[in-house]
């Protein structure tokens, strides 16, 4: 007589299978920044950074604007797509269904996403901190307002004096005039009692005469406005940029670790493999 011994394996020791892994989702984050890294240094290096010499862009071109904006999209749908598919590709094999299988694997490529652009913003703000921390300290300068350094041109050219005056200081005089000629992008435009204050503040400041110091402001408050709405524009511009390679690059993340999964079960790329149609879909009840 032969006894079948059943061996049963308690329930409460198997481990419940996890949705997410984060060693992938860690691995495929950080080559995507290192990626993105690179390939921005190189769009830089060849002028095509979200960076000017000029200040805030307002001597580049639309062009310029539009190309460089192009490719930061094309970086992030790069550097997103092969974090996503190291994700998708790296991961624990799990039984689940088709279905579930396929979401898990696009979860991995999302929580990569998601790791990267932390990391990222996290860096920025790292080294824009230090930057500021190390930069010397201006107060002992008057208020340097914010219209530089978009403005600074603007500014030389409204008080540079017919001769050179030695040790002039005019950091005070900069900084109001400054202010006044921000408000010439508004609707209203500078008030004609600032516009008036300006030409007595350059007349003192450079010697020039009446007629010729009115005729050197009106000259930069239009300057000064065109230079506002280009810099507003380039911004604009940028911004988009940047949120929708940020979007697109999800995206991407999500399908490329999908096929990186696939990819790791043996099977075809997505788009043309057939899948199987259910009872449902075939019509047999």
């Amino acid at each position: 007589m032969n006894t079948i011994e059943e061996e049963r394996i308690d329930p409460g020791h198997i481990a419940a299978p996890r949705y997410l892994g984060w060693t992938p989702a860690i691995a495929g984050a950080l080559i995507a920044t290192a990626l993105s890294a690179v390939l921005i240094a190189f769009g830089t290096a060849i002028g095509l950074g979200v960076a000017s010499s000029a200040p805030t862009w307002r001597d580049a071109s639309v062009a310029l604007w539009l190309l460089s904006g192009v490719y930061l999209i094309l970086v992030s749908l790069v550097s997103f797509g092969v974090g996503g598919y190291v994700a998708g590709r790296i991961r624990t094999t799990m039984p689940a269904a088709d279905g579930d299988l396929e979401f898990r694997n696009g979860l991995h490529g999302l929580a990569a996403w998601a790791i990267a652009v932390v990391m990222t913003v996290l860096i920025t703000a790292l080294v824009g901190s230090a930057t500021l921390a190390r930069a010397p300290s201006t107060q002992t300068v008057p208020a340097a307002s914010a219209a530089e350094p978009m403005l600074s041109y603007e500014l030389d050219r409204l008080f540079r004096p017919a001769r050179r005056t030695p040790n002039a200081e005019t950091a005070m005089e900069r900084a109001e005039a400054g202010r006044i000629l921000l408000a010439s992008s508004s609707h209203s435009g500078v008030a004609a009692e600032d516009r008036t204050y300006l030409v007595q503040l350059v007349n003192g400041v450079t010697g020039l005469a009446g007629p010729d110091v009115e005729r050197r402001v009106d000259n930069i408050i239009a300057s000064a406005k065109s230079a506002i709405a280009r810099s507003r524009r380039s911004a604009i511009i940028a911004a988009f940029s940047v949120a929708a390679s940020i979007l697109l690059g999800a995206v991407v993340a999500w399908f490329t670790a999908c096929e990186g999964g696939r990819h790791r079960d043996g099977a075809g790329p997505g788009w043309l493999t057939n899948r199987p149609l259910t009872a449902r879909e075939q019509g047999i009840p």
